[in-house]
């Protein structure tokens, strides 16, 4: 297994749930980080050695200043977490356009600007990785499933195997990285969502990632599911 040796790790909607976990985890593991969040706030007191700068989903040119202000200031980029998200109740009946085009802004076109920008600098650090925070609803749709989410989801999964094929030749390997239901503020208020009891702690996840950055390059994983309930094979 590689050993984070300071490897420099991008990972946005780090202010809280996932995001967070995320970083605490990592940065108890030895890496440097770089997070990108919509209102930086206190943040880079909890993270004193990190480079905490803005980065909002719904606004494009953030995502090439944080790429670039994170080179600028440790010269590399060695991974991209791509854990920012939206979920909110919408059907078939249900739901506005405004609403979907969130959703895709958010889900889907950020990680692919954060994936195009920081791209160059992966293949640079000869073993770059990407893993990108989806879901069992990028897998398969249930009754009672959001489905502007559902929908955007299954987007993210094959913009992360199309980032795996192009950075497959230079060492860059990605992975969908794909939970069930997680205990966070993202679902406390949605219905029919798994219970509470059943539902993943964020730092579950956070290992689940922590365990990807740590496989060798010959150990490629192009998606990781961690279902909560017993489901057919996803």
């Amino acid at each position: 297994m590689r050993a984070a040796d300071g490897r420099v790790v991008l990972i946005s909607g780090a202010a809280r749930g996932i995001g967070r976990a995320i970083a605490d985890r990592l940065a108890a593991d030895g890496y440097r980080l770089s997070l990108g969040v919509r209102t930086p706030g206190r943040l880079g007191e909890v993270f004193p050695d990190a480079l905490v700068t803005r980065f909002d989903a719904q606004a494009p040119d953030t995502a090439a200043q944080w790429i670039a202000a994170t080179v600028e200031r440790f010269g590399r980029i060695d991974a991209l977490v791509n854990n920012a998200g939206v979920l909110t109740p919408f059907t078939l009946a249900e739901g506005s356009e405004a609403e979907l085009d969130r959703h895709w802004e958010v889900n889907v076109k950020a990680p692919l600007r954060l994936i195009r920008a920081a791209m160059p600098h992966l293949v640079a650090a000869g073993e770059g990785r990407i893993v990108t925070i989806a879901s069992t609803d990028g897998k398969r749709v249930r009754p009672g499933s959001a489905l502007a989410y559902a929908m955007t989801k299954h987007a993210v999964v094959a913009l992360t195997h199309a980032a795996r094929l192009e950075g497959w030749p230079h060492g860059v390997r990605a992975t969908a990285l794909c939970p069930g239901a997680v205990d966070t503020d993202l679902i406390a208020d949605l219905p029919g969502v798994t219970p509470k009891a059943d539902r993943l702690a964020p730092a579950t996840i956070a290992a689940s990632v922590a365990f990807l950055l740590a496989l060798p390059t010959n150990a490629s994983v192009a998606e990781l599911v961690l279902n909560t309930r017993m489901e057919a094979s996803l």
